[in-house]
């Protein structure tokens, strides 16, 4: 685990990929608060992780009560709803690290790249948030199920970025922590090329009918 344990609010906690992470934080030590519109199905998420942990800090909340007791706010809901969501709970995000696992999918053309305008669906979050909150691109190309599964190795690398150094090491930690290897992949722009990927990841599961094709950085020590 890293240094020590964060509080981390899962925002978007009860989704597949948002629930998958929250456990594998909970499970390394951290303190982890799902977050959600709604109260009972956080709540319900939390009590479902906390089977499987018995002693983990875990804890179910509204989104924006979970923005606010977190010292790092973890963004996983779909692109539909990326901007309506940190505008809720922008009030709670000053000075923190907001990690964005955002992929900009347009149903029901998915296996199809169809970035935004501006490129990347991350990036409007970080001019959104202006400078007092420090944006992390990660974990678009994890396979959500595998996540759910902790004797599951992922043999999965993160793609990080961000216009903060110290916010990727945070991160990249964070990656560490859920056993994943995380890459220090740049500023933010860099962004784009995550977000691209996960529709081609999705298009080589079909072609190949496989159930969770990853990325895998070669060349590193």
């Amino acid at each position: 685990m890293t240094v020590e344990p964060k509080t981390i609010a899962v925002i978007g906690g009860t989704g597949a990929e948002g629930r998958g992470l929250a456990l594998r934080w909970a499970a390394a030590g951290h303190h982890v608060i799902v977050g959600s519109r709604d109260a009972a199905r956080a709540q319900a998420a939390a009590k479902e992780i906390a089977a499987k942990l018995p002693s983990a800090r875990i804890e179910g909340a509204v989104s924006l009560d979970a923005a606010q007791k977190a010292g790092i706010v973890v963004l996983a809901v779909p692109y539909a709803v990326q901007l309506e969501t940190v505008r809720g709970i922008k009030p709670a995000l000053a000075g923190k690290i907001l990690i964005d696992v955002t992929v900009p999918l347009v149903p029901p053309k998915v296996s199809r790249v169809q970035l935004p305008e501006d490129d990347s669906c991350v990036i409007r979050v970080q001019r959104e948030l202006g400078e007092s909150t420090q944006v992390v691109s990660a974990f678009q190309n994890v396979s959500a199920h595998k996540l759910a599964d902790l004797a599951q190795r992922i043999a999965c690398d993160v793609l990080v970025c961000s216009d903060s150094k110290e916010a990727r090491q945070v991160a990249i930690g964070l990656a560490q922590d859920a056993g994943l290897r995380g890459i220090d992949a740049g500023p933010l722009a860099n962004s784009t090329a995550a977000e691209a990927l996960t529709s081609v990841l999705i298009w080589i599961n079909r072609t190949y009918k496989v159930p969770d094709a990853g990325l895998a950085i070669t060349g590193l020590p």
